[in-house]
């Protein structure tokens, strides 16, 4: 078995245990392994225990993958595998066993995450039960085979040290993004899918002091900031009949009720921006959210799209936003490293919303400071 577990001894043993009910832990497993496959050796039994345990409660083929350290993002399209280690996508070899499998693979996965995944429902978006945010699409929405993503989670959040130590955030930025949070700013931290906004945002959030009461509204439970008092509200798409959702919008109401100190929600991508701009003018500060643009100076446009979504008009949105924004952190991804490239003012000029940019970096350079720098420094360091 030097190339890997036997597909087919694994998938006996995973019948097996599903079909008589069994236990699924090592000890089980090694003594289903011994009924179906005789004497193995130590090596042997190891590496089947732990394909087993992948089929039943893991991610099956890709569970190395997942496993493997430094991977970000896991991807299986036309029966092909790829991952992300922070330098772009590489192919992974991996054997996947035929569309059929991978169908049953990202069914099972979705079931993982509380999510149908069938003809009438091919779309699924969950968290698997260790964290991992699973995405599946299946034919014919999907064309070429099953579509999975899987974006890992880190068990252990990155620490604003860590991510300094990374490259990720520049030693004059890490002062002032920790000043944000002691002082209370309200932060939108934009960026494109992938750029580390949710990384950002959980190791600025453990800087919170341990009596402050963190309320955090996601779609999925991907915030895992080292807090001590941490409260976490999911949205909850419709069922099969159309009922029972609970979206974004009426959790942050809900937060509010819910005596937080600081409000957090996790992506800010519909009306809910309606909400959260009313929360963080009423007294709620050190609020936090993350948002979809190019470039700190874009988010004014991207939150004027979002609010007309909230029945806003531009001029509303103006005069809600610039009351109760502070800053903007962005985040881009260079050449597969993902950094801080940008730190920006709100203000409001002549009733138009703007970003002033103070701050700019690329890993490849220095820090580019703007005019309003001294003062957002004097204003916002710890």
């Amino acid at each position: 078995m030097g190339e890997g577990p036997d597909r087919a001894l694994v998938g006996r043993v995973r019948d097996l245990i599903v079909r008589e009910g069994r236990g699924a832990d090592p000890a089980a497993v090694r003594d289903v392994l011994r009924e179906v496959a005789g004497v193995l050796g130590t090596a042997d039994a190891d590496a089947l225990s732990r394909a087993v345990a992948a089929e039943l409660g893991g991610a099956g083929p890709l569970q190395p993958l997942v496993d493997a350290h430094g991977v970000t993002d896991v991807l299986v399209e036309g029966g092909r595998a790829w991952v992300d280690r922070g330098h772009g996508l590489e192919r992974a070899e991996v054997d996947l066993g035929g569309p059929g499998a991978v169908r049953a693979l990202a069914v099972r996965l979705a079931a993982a995450a509380g999510q149908r995944l069938d003809d009438a429902a091919p779309v699924a978006d969950g968290r698997l039960p260790d964290g991992t945010r699973l995405h599946a699409v299946l034919p014919p929405i999907a064309d070429g085979g099953p579509l999975i993503s899987l974006r890992v989670h880190r068990p252990v959040p990155w620490t604003l040290e860590e991510l300094v130590t990374a490259g990720a955030v520049p030693v004059p930025l890490a002062d002032v993004l920790a000043g944000l949070v002691a002082r209370r700013a309200n932060v939108l931290v934009s960026g494109a899918t992938g750029t580390g906004k949710t990384t950002l945002v959980g190791a600025l959030l453990s800087l919170v002091p341990a009596d402050e009461r963190i309320v955090c509204v996601e779609e999925a439970g991907e915030l895992a900031p080292r807090h001590p008092h941490l409260v976490r509200l999911l949205a909850r798409h419709a069922n099969v009949e159309g009922a029972g959702a609970v979206d974004l919008a009426d959790l942050v109401r809900h937060a509010l009720r819910m005596r937080p100190d600081r409000i957090v929600l996790g992506e800010c991508r519909g009306p809910e921006v309606r909400e959260v701009l009313t929360a963080l003018n009423t007294g709620h500060d050190g609020g936090w959210a993350t948002v979809h643009a190019n470039a700190a100076t874009d988010v004014p446009a991207r939150l004027e799209a979002l609010g007309a979504l909230a029945g806003m008009s531009p001029r509303a949105v103006t005069a809600q936003a610039a009351t109760a924004l502070d800053a903007v952190v962005h985040l881009a991804r260079t050449r597969g490293r993902r950094h801080v490239a940008q730190v920006g003012r709100v203000r409001r000029d002549d009733d138009v919303l703007r970003v002033e940019e103070v701050a700019a970096w690329s890993p490849d350079g220095p820090l580019r400071t703007g005019a309003s720098w001294p003062w957002f420094v004097d204003r916002w360091s710890a």
